[in-house]
């Protein structure tokens, strides 16, 4: 790992570490895998996780270290959760949140941020820590929601990069927010995809496939 670390490239003026690029590329690999539904979704995020929890922790950020700790259990979460509720031809079942499901994605998020950006606050832990707290949170929420199969997760994510993509530009972190804006897009395509699995799912008669 300290060859990862220690060893880089330069890309857009700004050294980049094989570490942090290859974390970078792996998370975005896990929403082209989220598309499709398929089970390399959790094992290629939790080589994402080991490697950005090794550069955060290089760069003495203590806060986005933890991020990726629990990002890390709850991955495992979705991957013993998603290798058992799997369809035969569409991969993971996946289907739209029923009201109480959705209040509660949106009270965790709420009362969650709050929380988070008040430890913050208190501990001087972050110069933004409301956009700080809100991503921390709003990734939990998603990948929890991921993990159920829940075509919402996709909107946490997008409410993630729309919070994301400035703090990064106020923080100087211009590969970063250009990679926030990528997987903005995939992230569009990946509701997209899902939204219209989980209807083909839902009108198909029961024990029959809807791509029959």
């Amino acid at each position: 790992m300290d060859f990862l670390l220690h060893n880089g490239v330069t890309v857009l003026g700004q050294w980049i570490s094989f570490a942090e690029l290859a974390g970078q590329v792996f998370a975005l690999a896990v929403v082209f895998l989220a598309q499709r539904r398929t089970l390399w979704t959790w094992p290629v995020q939790v080589g994402a996780t080991v490697l950005l929890f090794s550069v955060y922790l290089s760069a003495h950020l203590g806060g986005l270290a933890t991020r990726q700790i629990a990002i890390l259990v709850i991955s495992i979460y979705g991957w013993w959760a998603w290798s058992r509720r799997s369809d035969p031809v569409y991969g993971v079942v996946v289907r739209k949140g029923r009201l109480g499901e959705r209040l509660a994605m949106l009270g965790a998020f709420a009362i969650g941020t709050t929380a988070m950006a008040l430890v913050l606050d208190a501990l001087n832990a972050s110069w933004a820590p409301w956009p700080d707290a809100a991503i921390f949170v709003g990734t939990l929420v998603a990948f929890a929601a991921q993990g159920a199969g829940l075509v919402e997760f996709w909107l946490v994510w997008l409410v993630v990069d729309a919070i994301g993509v400035p703090l990064q530009l106020s923080s100087g972190l211009y590969f970063s927010a250009a990679v926030y804006i990528v997987f903005a897009g995939l992230v569009v395509h990946g509701w997209w995809s899902w939204n219209r699995t989980a209807k083909q799912v839902r009108t198909a008669p029961s024990g029959v496939s809807a791509a029959a």
